[in-house]
């Protein structure tokens, strides 16, 4: 998450200049994550790619090849899931969890996982504590200006997902939702960028885990996740 690209650029330049973020969630599967970053490596691009510290998410050999291939590799941090509410219990648990991760690579941005069944929104740790004080140059919800950055995400495997989302949305949807900004599938995100109605700045969010070029596990993810997204349209209608 490359939060200083806009160093050295005038107030005007910083706002015009065409810069992508490419974040990505990993959730579940990271072999989907090293196919992916191995795809944008022959490409020439560099992702962020930010690991759980969950069996599920947290393999470290191929933690060391992502960040092999010259991505950048962030903590995915939900501690205050993990321990049931407890603030101090979850910035140990943090602290512990990165310097684990920073064992295997240089760590310096964090992103917050949404844990959508949970109360507990971890992000309320750093209203106690600083994750600059460990050394962190940046967390996407505190520290990207999304008045200038425009927002894409595949949450809940769709680009309009903020609909069905518990935590990953920022105030500015609306506004993005008035200027036509409204994506149902990459082939309308493609078609804006080529016709030039894309904002020049954007972080995209991607989880590998959602996209597949076989049939069966493509599938299986569709219809996982659409089930996924009713459960959180009951829990957003309870809060």
């Amino acid at each position: 998450m490359e939060l200083g690209a806009s160093e050295g650029l005038t107030s005007s330049q910083a706002f015009t200049t065409k810069q992508i973020i490419l974040r990505h969630d990993v959730d579940l599967l990271p072999q989907n994550s090293l196919a992916t970053a191995k795809l944008e490596h022959e490409l020439g691009i560099k992702g962020s790619y930010y690991f759980r510290a969950v069996p599920q998410s947290w393999d470290e050999q191929i933690i060391r090849e992502i960040a092999a291939l010259g991505h950048e590799v962030g903590y995915h941090y939900e501690n205050l899931t993990i321990c049931n509410g407890n603030i101090e219990e979850a910035y140990t648990d943090f602290t512990v969890n990165l310097y684990r991760l920073r064992q295997l690579t240089n760590v310096t941005t964090i992103c917050m996982h949404g844990s959508p069944t949970s109360r507990y929104d971890s992000k309320d740790i750093w209203k106690h504590y600083s994750y600059r004080d460990l050394g962190i140059i940046g967390e996407p919800y505190f520290d990207m200006d999304f008045d200038h950055f425009f927002y894409l995400t595949d949450t809940g495997r769709r680009w309009d997902g903020w609909r069905t989302s518990v935590r990953d949305r920022v105030p500015q949807q609306e506004r993005w939702i008035k200027e036509g900004l409204v994506f149902k599938t990459t082939s309308n995100i493609i078609k804006a960028a080529h016709s030039g109605k894309l904002p020049p700045q954007i972080m995209i969010t991607v989880h590998p885990q959602s996209w597949s070029s076989s049939a069966v596990p493509w599938l299986k993810e569709l219809v996982l996740q659409n089930v996924k997204n009713l459960v959180k349209r009951v829990i957003i209608g309870f809060r």
